[in-house]
């Protein structure tokens, strides 16, 4: 398989207040270039898009391309079983499988796993789970997304030799961050001899929209090549990695990923330097390195559009003009503004950034609304 795979959590949307407004007309352009680029691995989850994005993928990829064109990866929602029983949890895949319109996942992966969601998985026995279905012939590579630290990867990988591979956050912004530790949890895969998925290799469109500061700088190694392609390009040239998914969400996107990954390129030693550089400028900038995933929004008892507010600051840095503290007001509308956070902290739970997302509200809080 070529190293480029469709993350199906970043769709095209009609609607941009509502992430279930899916762009379905474009999403089948996107799937069907995709294909005919010749790549064919596909990303999705029962969380993506509130719920949709499996059903959008049955309609837009499964119904339309024949079972052998293409993989297909999903994700046990490990945090919404958090109180339910073994047969529960049987019911949400066979669930998954309906609402995917398969008889069999390519690759299945218990999703997220951090302290939380793996005692959840410990107590359900997701592991033996996976494995039961994989031998039943359901599955046929089985696996886990990670979010959580070097030990913790460790802990599951010697307690879960079974697994056939890692999905690992991966990004040259976050490969010596203390909090994400990617090249770290990297280290801990190939030590277990576990190949490895990349997330969020241009960290949720972070990468991919630099300041001017940064996109000189890779101006200078090819005027043509977009600020994602270098994002990517560094997480495929990791030797123990053989996926990296790109959530598109534009047609042109595709183009782009498909373009410069149809024949892959590492990246070279000035290269390397270059995004060291670019990563120490990114981190000076001070912007919040939120990859709009959403998962803290889904039980802010405030209904904080968190995600928005913080895409909002970091593209003024921090400094709005009135047109952006107009736009601040708009994003507040339909929920509430930042300073309405009451620090209950079920966001920073949520998080797989592990953001201080409460002191970063009241960053945002002191910008927009002083």
């Amino acid at each position: 398989m070529k190293k480029l795979g469709f993350g199906c959590m970043r769709f095209p949307l009609l609607d941009a207040e509502d992430n279930t407004s899916i762009d379905f007309p474009q999403v089948c352009q996107m799937v069907d270039l995709f294909l005919e680029r010749g790549f064919t691995y596909f990303d999705t989850a029962y969380f993506y898009h509130g719920g949709t994005s499996e059903e959008t993928v049955n309609r837009a990829l499964v119904q339309r391309h024949p079972r052998d064109s293409f993989t297909l990866a999903t994700k046990l929602p490990l945090a919404k079983l958090k109180e339910a029983t073994a047969q529960e949890q049987a019911d949400m895949f066979q669930l998954q499988l309906s609402r995917c319109g398969v008889e069999f996942f390519d690759y299945y992966l218990l999703h997220c796993i951090d302290d939380e969601n793996y005692e959840i998985a410990q107590r359900l026995d997701s592991f033996a789970f996976v494995q039961q279905k994989k031998a039943e012939g359901y599955i046929r590579q089985a696996g886990f997304s990670f979010h959580g630290t070097p030990e913790l990867l460790e802990e599951v990988l010697t307690q879960h030799p079974e697994v056939d591979f890692v999905q690992l956050q991966i990004n040259y912004l976050d490969w010596e961050n203390p909090k994400v530790q990617s090249r770290r949890c990297y280290e801990v895969a190939v030590a277990h001899h576990k190949p490895v998925v990349v997330m969020e290799p241009v960290k949720g469109g972070k990468l991919a929209n630099p300041s001017p500061a940064v996109r000189e700088m890779f101006a200078a190694l090819d005027l043509n090549a977009s600020p994602s392609s270098f994002a990517i390009r560094f997480a495929a040239s990791l030797e123990h990695v053989f996926m990296v998914l790109s959530g598109m969400s534009s047609l042109e996107q595709v183009a782009d990923n498909t373009g410069y990954m149809g024949d892959f390129r590492p990246v070279t030693p000035q290269e390397v330097a270059v995004l060291e550089q670019a990563a120490q400028q990114i981190q000076a900038d001070g912007t919040i390195p939120c990859t709009a995933c959403g998962y803290c929004t889904d039980g802010c008892p405030q209904r904080i559009p968190i995600p928005a507010l913080f895409a909002l600051y970091n593209r003024t840095l921090g400094q709005p003009g009135p047109m952006q503290k107009k736009e601040y007001r708009e994003a507040c509308a339909q929920g509430s503004p930042a300073s309405a956070c009451i620090a209950c902290r079920q966001c920073e739970g949520a998080c797989p950034q592990h953001l201080e997302v409460v002191e970063q509200l009241q960053r945002v809080a002191k910008v927009f609304e002083d």
